[in-house]
């Protein structure tokens, strides 16, 4: 691929991550045509519309470290973030899928890609009884922010510095209203270099009130 779909958003990727990159949307369109990895009405945008929104994520946080992504089903953050890992001094990214071809799916990408992770065919609620606590943890059209906090919460009583860093579309400040109802949290607000209406959410410090 001579031009490279990031430089139009000021994703400037190494030469060794575009290779590994392409070659991820190349097995992804692949596998996409036997098993249902994203909607799709949206297959023709896959460069922009999830590869190049997950791979926004660099320009959101220092990104190395420890990773857990939930659901991570076609690969999105979770395999981009794993092909950003392997340049990494450090970082490693467990990647939480319950769909058993999905999952196979993703065992290929990893090692097509030499993307540094692995991938946890649990659900999500039985994953933190394996996973020890990371330093971030990621999640992309998943679920309402209040249930990602049930999700997540296992891991942040026993690690509270650990930052939430969820993808979110137009109706996000509805879904943060709603779940500071029952939960305290600090929030950074980035918006996507891809989507006006959408944002990458940075969350800590979360405990449930009392």
């Amino acid at each position: 691929m001579q031009n490279f779909p990031g430089a139009e958003y000021n994703l400037i990727v190494s030469r060794e991550t575009q290779e590994r990159l392409e070659r991820f949307a190349k097995l992804f369109l692949k596998w996409s045509k036997s098993i249902n990895l994203i909607a799709p009405s949206t297959i023709e945008q896959l460069w922009t519309r999830h590869i190049v929104d997950s791979l926004q994520l660099r320009n959101v946080i220092e990104i190395s470290g420890r990773w857990i992504d939930l659901g991570s089903g076609g690969g999105f953050p979770g395999i981009v973030t794993a092909i950003l890992l392997a340049e990494e001094q450090e970082g490693w990214i467990d990647l939480v899928e319950s769909n058993q071809k999905k999952c196979s799916f993703l065992r290929m990408a990893l090692a097509e890609t030499g993307g540094r992770g692995a991938v946890h065919p649990v659900r999500i609620e039985n994953a933190a009884k394996t996973l020890p606590a990371p330093d971030f943890i990621s999640a992309r059209a998943l679920a309402e922010l209040g249930q990602l906090f049930e999700y997540v919460q296992p891991w942040t009583t026993r690690k509270p510095d650990i930052k939430l860093i969820f993808h979110k579309g137009r109706d996000y400040r509805s879904e943060v209203d709603k779940a500071r109802g029952g939960w305290d949290f600090d929030l950074v607000e980035h918006q996507s270099v891809v989507e006006t209406d959408s944002v990458i959410l940075e969350i800590a410090s979360l405990t449930r009130r009392v």
